[in-house]
Protein backbone atom coordinates (compact mmCIF):
# COMPACT_ATOMS: atom_id res chain seq x y z
CA UNK A 1 0.00 0.00 0.00
CA UNK A 2 0.99 3.52 -0.65
CA UNK A 3 1.98 5.40 2.50
CA UNK A 4 3.45 8.53 3.83
CA UNK A 5 5.85 8.16 6.10
CA UNK A 6 9.50 9.10 7.80
CA UNK A 7 12.46 7.04 8.82
CA UNK A 8 14.25 9.67 10.32
CA UNK A 9 13.42 12.61 12.50
CA UNK A 10 13.72 16.53 11.15
CA UNK A 11 12.03 18.51 9.29
CA UNK A 12 8.99 17.13 7.38
CA UNK A 13 9.50 18.56 4.16
CA UNK A 14 12.89 16.69 4.62
CA UNK A 15 11.96 13.88 5.92
CA UNK A 16 8.54 12.76 4.35
CA UNK A 17 7.68 10.74 1.71
CA UNK A 18 5.31 8.99 -0.40
CA UNK A 19 6.09 5.34 -0.54
CA UNK A 20 4.87 1.35 -0.50
CA UNK A 21 4.93 -0.09 2.68
CA UNK A 22 3.16 -3.51 3.44
CA UNK A 23 -0.44 -2.98 4.63
CA UNK A 24 -1.41 -3.98 8.73
CA UNK A 25 -3.01 -6.54 10.11
CA UNK A 26 -5.48 -5.56 12.62
CA UNK A 27 -4.83 -7.18 15.89
CA UNK A 28 -7.36 -8.20 18.38
CA UNK A 29 -10.06 -5.28 19.20
CA UNK A 30 -9.00 -3.48 16.19
CA UNK A 31 -10.21 -2.67 12.63
CA UNK A 32 -8.47 -1.86 9.43
CA UNK A 33 -9.71 1.01 7.42
CA UNK A 34 -9.48 1.81 3.64
CA UNK A 35 -8.60 5.58 3.77
CA UNK A 36 -10.76 8.08 2.03
CA UNK A 37 -9.95 11.00 3.74
CA UNK A 38 -6.99 12.22 6.40
CA UNK A 39 -6.67 15.26 8.25
CA UNK A 40 -3.35 17.23 8.64
CA UNK A 41 -2.54 18.61 11.56
CA UNK A 42 0.41 20.73 12.79
CA UNK A 43 0.89 17.65 14.98
CA UNK A 44 1.83 15.57 12.07
CA UNK A 45 4.87 17.74 11.58
CA UNK A 46 5.95 17.62 15.07
CA UNK A 47 5.87 14.31 14.90
CA UNK A 48 8.77 14.28 12.02
CA UNK A 49 11.04 16.66 14.24
CA UNK A 50 10.72 13.55 16.95
CA UNK A 51 7.21 14.89 19.44
CA UNK A 52 6.56 11.09 21.03
CA UNK A 53 9.62 9.63 19.44
CA UNK A 54 9.65 6.13 19.28
CA UNK A 55 10.56 3.17 16.57
CA UNK A 56 10.98 4.29 12.93
CA UNK A 57 9.68 4.16 10.12
CA UNK A 58 6.69 6.28 11.40
CA UNK A 59 3.85 7.17 9.99
CA UNK A 60 2.19 10.86 10.07
CA UNK A 61 -1.97 11.31 9.87
CA UNK A 62 -3.99 11.02 12.94
CA UNK A 63 -7.23 11.81 11.91
CA UNK A 64 -9.07 9.34 9.14
CA UNK A 65 -12.27 8.55 7.56
CA UNK A 66 -13.31 5.87 5.69
CA UNK A 67 -14.48 2.14 5.27
CA UNK A 68 -14.01 -0.93 7.34
CA UNK A 69 -12.06 -3.72 5.67
CA UNK A 70 -10.56 -5.86 7.90
CA UNK A 71 -11.71 -6.86 11.72
CA UNK A 72 -9.65 -7.86 14.04
CA UNK A 73 -10.29 -10.84 16.46
CA UNK A 74 -13.03 -10.16 19.35
CA UNK A 75 -14.50 -7.19 16.88
CA UNK A 76 -18.08 -6.88 17.16
CA UNK A 77 -20.95 -3.96 15.94
CA UNK A 78 -19.10 -3.29 13.02
CA UNK A 79 -19.03 -4.84 9.72
CA UNK A 80 -16.71 -4.98 6.49
CA UNK A 81 -17.67 -1.79 4.17
CA UNK A 82 -19.01 0.42 7.23
CA UNK A 83 -18.24 3.87 7.09
CA UNK A 84 -16.05 5.01 9.78
CA UNK A 85 -13.82 7.59 11.74
CA UNK A 86 -12.10 7.72 14.11
CA UNK A 87 -7.85 9.13 15.34
CA UNK A 88 -5.41 6.71 14.02
CA UNK A 89 -2.55 5.51 16.57
CA UNK A 90 0.78 7.11 15.76
CA UNK A 91 3.49 4.93 17.26
CA UNK A 92 3.62 2.18 14.24
CA UNK A 93 5.45 2.26 10.65
CA UNK A 94 2.42 3.87 9.08
CA UNK A 95 -0.74 5.89 10.42
CA UNK A 96 -3.59 7.68 8.56
CA UNK A 97 -2.06 8.76 5.77
CA UNK A 98 -2.04 5.72 3.58
CA UNK A 99 -4.35 3.58 1.85
CA UNK A 100 -5.08 1.29 5.00
CA UNK A 101 -4.51 2.52 8.69
CA UNK A 102 -5.32 0.34 11.89
CA UNK A 103 -7.74 1.47 14.44
CA UNK A 104 -7.95 0.93 17.64
CA UNK A 105 -11.29 3.30 18.56
CA UNK A 106 -13.79 4.29 15.92
CA UNK A 107 -17.12 5.74 15.53
CA UNK A 108 -19.90 4.93 12.80
CA UNK A 109 -19.61 7.86 9.66
CA UNK A 110 -23.73 8.57 9.41
CA UNK A 111 -25.43 9.15 6.58
CA UNK A 112 -25.46 12.85 5.52
CA UNK A 113 -21.66 13.04 6.79
CA UNK A 114 -19.00 12.99 4.50
CA UNK A 115 -15.79 11.30 4.46
CA UNK A 116 -13.87 14.86 4.37
CA UNK A 117 -15.82 16.47 6.57
CA UNK A 118 -15.59 13.55 9.53
CA UNK A 119 -11.87 13.10 8.99
CA UNK A 120 -11.86 17.10 9.88
CA UNK A 121 -13.94 16.18 13.16
CA UNK A 122 -11.64 14.43 15.78
CA UNK A 123 -8.22 16.57 17.40
CA UNK A 124 -10.13 20.19 16.58
CA UNK A 125 -13.76 18.82 18.67
CA UNK A 126 -12.18 17.13 21.04
CA UNK A 127 -9.90 19.50 22.47
CA UNK A 128 -12.42 22.67 22.21
CA UNK A 129 -14.33 20.12 24.31
CA UNK A 130 -11.61 19.75 26.78
CA UNK A 131 -10.66 23.36 27.29
CA UNK A 132 -14.23 24.22 27.34
CA UNK A 133 -15.03 21.48 30.02
CA UNK A 134 -11.45 22.75 32.19
CA UNK A 135 -12.56 26.58 31.90
CA UNK A 136 -15.86 25.33 33.36
CA UNK A 137 -18.11 27.26 30.63
CA UNK A 138 -21.70 26.41 31.20
CA UNK A 139 -25.44 28.04 30.47
CA UNK A 140 -25.19 31.45 31.98
CA UNK A 141 -21.58 32.30 30.90
CA UNK A 142 -20.41 34.82 28.79
CA UNK A 143 -17.13 33.12 26.89
CA UNK A 144 -14.70 34.82 24.64
CA UNK A 145 -13.18 32.69 21.76
CA UNK A 146 -10.25 34.05 20.67
CA UNK A 147 -9.13 33.15 17.33
CA UNK A 148 -12.28 31.27 16.28
CA UNK A 149 -11.79 31.48 12.97
CA UNK A 150 -9.20 28.37 13.77
CA UNK A 151 -10.17 24.69 13.28
CA UNK A 152 -10.36 24.43 17.48
CA UNK A 153 -11.86 28.17 17.95
CA UNK A 154 -14.58 27.60 15.47
CA UNK A 155 -15.63 23.89 17.42
CA UNK A 156 -15.51 25.84 20.65
CA UNK A 157 -17.64 28.30 19.46
CA UNK A 158 -20.45 25.91 18.52
CA UNK A 159 -20.08 23.43 21.72
CA UNK A 160 -20.21 26.66 23.82
CA UNK A 161 -23.53 28.15 21.89
CA UNK A 162 -24.74 24.82 22.08
CA UNK A 163 -24.29 24.43 25.95
CA UNK A 164 -26.20 28.18 25.87
CA UNK A 165 -23.54 29.94 26.40
CA UNK A 166 -23.10 33.82 25.14
CA UNK A 167 -20.09 33.85 22.84
CA UNK A 168 -18.08 36.56 21.97
CA UNK A 169 -15.55 35.74 19.24
CA UNK A 170 -12.48 37.34 17.30
CA UNK A 171 -12.22 36.30 13.99
CA UNK A 172 -10.86 37.71 10.60
CA UNK A 173 -13.43 38.00 7.43
CA UNK A 174 -13.41 34.72 6.14
CA UNK A 175 -15.43 33.03 8.92
CA UNK A 176 -16.99 35.75 10.48
CA UNK A 177 -20.30 35.82 8.46
CA UNK A 178 -20.61 32.14 9.40
CA UNK A 179 -20.03 32.43 13.38
CA UNK A 180 -22.35 35.34 13.10
CA UNK A 181 -25.22 33.39 11.35
CA UNK A 182 -24.13 30.38 14.43
CA UNK A 183 -25.09 33.55 16.97
CA UNK A 184 -21.71 34.34 18.40
CA UNK A 185 -20.96 38.25 18.23
CA UNK A 186 -17.98 39.19 16.17
CA UNK A 187 -15.28 41.29 16.49
CA UNK A 188 -11.65 41.75 14.76
CA UNK A 189 -8.46 40.47 16.32
CA UNK A 190 -6.39 43.57 15.69
CA UNK A 191 -5.24 45.79 18.19
CA UNK A 192 -7.64 46.89 21.08
CA UNK A 193 -9.58 43.79 21.67
CA UNK A 194 -9.26 44.35 25.41
CA UNK A 195 -11.57 47.48 24.69
CA UNK A 196 -14.32 46.22 21.90
CA UNK A 197 -14.86 42.87 23.77
CA UNK A 198 -15.54 44.43 26.90
CA UNK A 199 -17.95 47.26 25.00
CA UNK A 200 -19.65 44.15 23.57
CA UNK A 201 -20.02 42.44 26.78
CA UNK A 202 -20.73 45.52 29.47
CA UNK A 203 -17.90 44.79 31.36
CA UNK A 204 -15.27 42.03 31.68
CA UNK A 205 -16.41 38.52 30.67
CA UNK A 206 -16.29 35.69 32.52
CA UNK A 207 -14.05 33.13 30.68
CA UNK A 208 -11.60 33.45 27.79
CA UNK A 209 -10.46 30.63 25.43
CA UNK A 210 -7.41 31.45 23.37
CA UNK A 211 -7.54 29.37 20.31
CA UNK A 212 -4.83 31.28 18.15
CA UNK A 213 -1.50 30.14 20.52
CA UNK A 214 0.54 32.07 17.91
CA UNK A 215 -1.00 35.55 18.09
CA UNK A 216 0.98 36.35 21.01
CA UNK A 217 -2.57 38.03 22.18
CA UNK A 218 -2.56 36.44 25.95
CA UNK A 219 -1.52 39.21 28.51
CA UNK A 220 -4.31 41.50 26.15
CA UNK A 221 -7.19 38.73 26.73
CA UNK A 222 -6.50 38.93 30.90
CA UNK A 223 -7.59 42.51 30.18
CA UNK A 224 -10.83 40.87 29.28
CA UNK A 225 -11.75 38.98 32.46
CA UNK A 226 -11.48 39.67 36.39
CA UNK A 227 -8.82 37.14 37.25
CA UNK A 228 -5.98 35.79 35.07
CA UNK A 229 -7.41 32.09 36.14
CA UNK A 230 -10.11 32.48 33.70
CA UNK A 231 -8.30 32.66 30.62
CA UNK A 232 -7.27 28.89 29.00
CA UNK A 233 -4.56 29.50 25.82
CA UNK A 234 -3.18 26.68 23.80
CA UNK A 235 0.04 28.74 23.70
CA UNK A 236 1.77 26.00 25.20
CA UNK A 237 4.93 28.56 25.52
CA UNK A 238 2.79 31.30 27.41
CA UNK A 239 4.19 32.25 30.57
CA UNK A 240 1.63 35.12 31.67
CA UNK A 241 0.96 34.76 35.23
CA UNK A 242 -1.98 33.02 36.48
CA UNK A 243 -2.88 32.19 33.10
CA UNK A 244 -4.08 28.62 32.39
CA UNK A 245 -2.88 26.45 29.14
CA UNK A 246 -4.13 23.65 27.97
CA UNK A 247 -1.09 21.31 29.39
CA UNK A 248 -1.36 23.05 33.07
CA UNK A 249 -5.08 22.67 32.71
CA UNK A 250 -4.62 18.69 32.50
CA UNK A 251 -7.41 18.71 30.06
CA UNK A 252 -7.22 15.97 27.40
CA UNK A 253 -8.64 15.49 24.35
CA UNK A 254 -12.20 14.64 25.05
CA UNK A 255 -12.51 11.76 22.19
CA UNK A 256 -15.50 10.08 23.23
CA UNK A 257 -17.72 12.73 22.53
CA UNK A 258 -17.32 12.18 18.61
CA UNK A 259 -20.08 10.05 17.75
CA UNK A 260 -22.50 12.97 18.84
CA UNK A 261 -20.65 15.69 17.19
CA UNK A 262 -20.85 13.09 14.17
CA UNK A 263 -24.56 13.19 14.05
CA UNK A 264 -24.78 16.97 14.64
CA UNK A 265 -22.45 17.28 11.72
CA UNK A 266 -24.74 15.02 9.21
CA UNK A 267 -27.74 17.02 10.73
CA UNK A 268 -26.21 20.38 9.71
CA UNK A 269 -25.65 21.73 13.20
CA UNK A 270 -22.18 21.12 14.09
CA UNK A 271 -19.05 21.61 11.59
CA UNK A 272 -14.95 22.36 10.94
CA UNK A 273 -14.59 24.19 8.31
CA UNK A 274 -12.62 22.59 5.42
CA UNK A 275 -9.82 25.06 3.57
CA UNK A 276 -8.52 22.79 0.90
CA UNK A 277 -8.32 19.16 0.02
CA UNK A 278 -5.17 17.37 -1.82
CA UNK A 279 -4.56 14.03 -3.32
CA UNK A 280 -1.73 12.09 -1.37
CA UNK A 281 0.70 12.88 -3.59
CA UNK A 282 0.18 16.87 -3.10
CA UNK A 283 0.78 16.66 0.46
CA UNK A 284 4.29 18.95 0.20
CA UNK A 285 1.50 22.13 -0.81
CA UNK A 286 -0.61 20.93 2.49
CA UNK A 287 2.52 20.94 4.62
CA UNK A 288 3.38 24.50 2.83
CA UNK A 289 -0.07 25.80 3.52
CA UNK A 290 -0.32 24.80 7.34
CA UNK A 291 3.28 26.04 7.59
CA UNK A 292 2.27 29.63 6.54
CA UNK A 293 -0.76 29.68 9.21
CA UNK A 294 -2.87 30.49 6.75
CA UNK A 295 -4.64 27.74 5.92
CA UNK A 296 -8.10 29.05 7.57
CA UNK A 297 -9.79 26.00 7.90
CA UNK A 298 -9.04 22.09 8.17
CA UNK A 299 -6.47 20.82 5.69
CA UNK A 300 -7.29 17.41 4.09
CA UNK A 301 -5.65 14.49 2.14
CA UNK A 302 -8.31 12.39 0.00
CA UNK A 303 -6.79 8.99 -0.88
Amino acid sequence: MRTLRFHEHGPAGEVLRVEDAEAPNPGPGQIRVAVQACGLNPADWALCEGLFAGDLPRGVGLEVSGTVDALGEGVTGVEIGDPVFGCAPFTGPTAGASELVLLDSWFPRPDGLDAVHAAALPMATGTAYAALDALGVGSGNTLLVHGAGTTTGFAATQIALLRGVRVIVTAGETHAETLRSAGAEVTTYHDGIADRVTALAGGPVDLVLDAAPFSGAVAELVRTVKEPGHVLTLDLSSDEPGVQTIVNSGAQPRYDVLGEFASLAAQRRFSIPVSRIFPLDDWRAALELSQSRQARGKLVLAL
